[in-house]
């Protein structure tokens, strides 16, 4: 064995030799390498490939053999120092190879990017960590990045390298827990993990990458190395969007989960270039402004719909790629419909190849139980005390912004994050450092997410699925709210769909369900949402709630989506919903889309196609939504009939009135109070007979000046039953 020069610091060259053999050297690239002898220009450059029978180095005046210095695969030769880049050759069982030698490269991550990333601000992570294509030092490779700061060790793995941790061992940079290293030649499509070895316990253990970009089908759980070639063609819309003024336009969301909405005639997953053109069709003859999609970022279960995520950054590979996202988002931004995205900062499963006790460690997770576990869910909670943490969620909030052009954010379960005791007993649980129930981290967490978004990304949307009556959810940081968009308003939904489900005979004893939402609806800037979590878990389906027979379900479903139309709130409603779908909702299968083919559902989905272009063409249905100038009370105290009605108004003063009868009484001579005299016609009659409905309905009507209901005029209507008219002024 040839003696090797000692290290500076007096350590035996041995020794490492020892550590990069048993793969457990901290920093390889300190042996691995060329590295200067003495002063002059002499130099050894050394190698480590298993299994290899002889290698060769390229030097300037030919390939010289290598000496072998350990039959395990150490190899050395020591003469002048050679330019870098330079390569290697090796001769294996499997044949002959030829590569650059990769720790002859000098770091690619910059200091900036290594200090911002430990302060919790390096927003664009998403360039820097996990597998991006590069030319470094001129040479075409892959730059694998990664966190793991208690790792004594970490290697990329992959078919590339036989799945040995041996061979790409990783530079650590500093004290940061960064590690990266450039591969050389590496091609796109490769699938890749990352082999650690725990500092303190010895433990080996292989990981899937945190920040990848996308990931092998399920049940196979790789990264994937992956570079976008999709070129945008939604300027227009892009442009546009940072100028919306989004409060005062129509927002009528479609919510749709990928995997369930339609399927092959195998039952098999539709790809996105297939979801993009038949949904985009069917949402636009609908009148939907927008889609928000149930979360498509990667995720192992289908069972979990999304909602236990495992590749943040990667759009799940059940329906293609990721450009073939991009092209499905492009092509609704070109139509002129908006995409937003289910995301879910609160919680992350526990599979041993993911996130969870990513170094050996609790890393991304709480340490203690008590903080970092959701029991109902089975899964971990993120440390938002932690800098890298919160970094890697508001980069991966910017992520989906800037690499896939998404109109906003629908952020689930907020009231989890919120609150320490969320679904907690007593002495589950740990105060914050005032002994309150406030997390305190993830508030500050929520609150710079919404401020780094609105500053980065113009006009994007950020909407709050928050159960409580937390203050100020969608009021702006500046003034003490967590900065969201908008909220769901889940009391809304909770009344409306109570006093729905009762029989008609006894919700004369539950008006207030209808009129308590005016007590608090301009508090926020709210969404109306029926949502999946309405029709599954036994909830039943909304035509199932319906009571009565099947006339009554019908008509009382036609009533509701007409109330959900009418009251103020931008409007949400999941697929199935507006066509009356008969079960409750199944990841599993398509939607029943058959019962179109009976008149009854067809009704339905007519009703909710003439609702979301009549509520898109008339201001008055959405300019005030989120201001009490855009509404008010015609008539709230006729509780014993079983009727409401009330104005929207825009803000140039054009009215429409709802009038909703909620029995099954025909009610005629009915006189309302209305603001001025003239000429009134109906313009939507959820009674209509193409809607399935008895056909009752008025000729346009004359207002007198008779003052009714502290109104100065009025007139007289015909009511359907369980039926709901808007009138307008001609």
């Amino acid at each position: 064995m040839t003696k090797l020069p000692k290290k500076n610091h007096g350590e035996d060259w041995n020794h490492d030799e020892i550590a990069i053999r048993e793969a457990r050297h901290h920093d390889p690239f300190a042996w691995l390498g060329q590295h200067r002898i003495g002063n002059d220009n002499q130099a050894v450059q050394r190698v480590f490939l298993p299994g290899a029978a002889q290698v060769e180095l390229q030097t300037p005046q030919g390939w010289v053999l290598m000496t072998m210095q350990h039959p395990d695969g150490i190899f050395i030769h020591t003469g002048d120092s050679l330019p870098t880049p330079y390569c290697y050759r090796w001769q294996d069982s499997l044949g002959t190879h030829e590569a650059y030698d990769p720790y002859v490269f000098s770091p690619v991550l910059g200091d900036l990017e290594v200090y911002l990333f430990s302060e919790g601000r390096l927003y664009e992570a998403y360039r820097h960590l996990g597998a991006h294509r590069r030319y470094h030092e001129g040479v075409e490779g892959v730059l694998f990045t990664v966190w793991a700061p208690n790792a004594e060790r970490v290697s990329v793995v992959g078919d590339f390298n036989h799945w040995d941790g041996r061979y790409h061992p990783m530079r650590v940079r500093g004290m940061s827990g960064l590690w990266e290293l450039f591969i050389p030649g590496l091609e796109l499509g490769e699938i890749y993990k990352f082999e650690l070895r725990h500092r303190e316990s010895g433990a080996v253990f292989v990981k899937t990458d945190p920040y990848a970009n996308a990931f092998e089908r399920r049940p196979s759980t790789a990264a994937r190395v992956v570079d976008s070639q999709h070129v945008w063609k939604d300027q227009d819309w892009m442009t546009a969007r940072t100028q919306a003024d989004w409060q005062h336009a129509p927002m009528n969301i479609y919510e749709v989960h990928l995997g369930s909405w339609q399927r092959d005639e195998k039952g098999d997953f539709l790809g996105y270039a297939e979801l993009a053109e038949r949904l985009l069709r069917y949402v636009q003859n609908m009148g939907y402004t927008h889609i928000e999609l149930m979360p498509v970022m990667e995720h192992p279960l289908d069972e979990s719909w999304g909602y236990q995520v495992s590749g943040y950054y990667a759009p799940t590979s059940r329906f293609g790629n990721p450009d073939g996202f991009r092209a499905f988002i492009d092509a609704f931004h070109q139509a002129g419909i908006g995409v937003l995205l289910d995301w879910v900062p609160g919680h992350f499963p526990k599979d041993d190849w993911g996130l969870a006790r990513f170094d050996g460690t609790a890393l991304y997770e709480y340490a203690d139980p008590r903080e970092g576990e959701h029991r109902d869910w089975g899964t971990y909670i993120f440390n938002f005390g932690r800098n890298e943490v919160r970094n890697f969620l508001l980069a991966n909030a910017c992520y989906w912004a800037d690499s896939f052009h998404i109109d906003g954010l629908r952020v689930d379960a907020v009231a989890s994050l919120l609150y320490r005791d969320y679904s907690r007993n007593e002495g589950e649980w740990i105060p914050n450092q005032y002994g309150g129930r406030e997390n305190l981290e993830a508030i500050d967490f929520l609150r710079e997410m919404n401020v780094v978004l609105n500053e980065r990304y113009p006009g994007i949307l950020t909407i709050a699925e928050e159960s409580t009556s937390w203050p100020m959810v969608s009021r702006p940081t500046y003034v003490g709210g967590l900065g969201f968009s908008m909220k769901w308003n889940m009391g809304w939904m909770n009344d409306t769909l109570s006093y729905m489900q009762q029989d008609p005979v006894y919700r004369r004893f539950h008006q207030n369900d209808l009129t308590f939402s005016q007590l608090y609806a301009y508090a926020e800037n709210f969404v109306l949402p029926l949502s999946h979590d309405e029709v599954v878990h036994g909830k039943y389906s909304l035509l199932d709630k319906m009571p009565g027979d099947t006339w009554q379900r019908f008509a009382n479903l036609r009533l509701l989506l007409s109330y959900q139309c009418a009251h103020p709130g931008k409007k949400l409603n999941f697929m199935g919903n507006e066509f009356a779908q008969g079960t409750e909702w199944n990841c599993g299968q398509a939607l029943d889309w058959d019962l179109l083919q009976i008149p009854w559902h067809q009704g339905i989905q007519w009703l909710s196609r003439d609702l979301g272009h009549l509520y898109r063409d008339l201001p008055a249905f959405y300019d005030l939504d989120f201001a009490p100038e855009g509404f008010a009370w015609v008539d709230c105290h006729d509780a014993d009939q079983s009727i409401l009605s009330f104005l929207r108004r825009d803000r140039n003063g054009a009215f429409i009135l709802a009038v909703f009868n909620f029995t099954p009484v025909l009610r005629k001579n009915y006189r309302i109070g209305v603001p001025e005299s003239g000429r009134y016609r109906e313009i939507f009659n959820s009674d209509a007979a193409a809607y399935q409905g008895s056909n009752v309905g008025n000729l346009p009507l004359f207002a007198e000046a008779r003052s009714w209901m502290g109104l100065p005029c009025s007139l007289e209507l015909t009511l359907p039953p369980l039926a709901a008219l808007f009138l307008q002024m001609d």
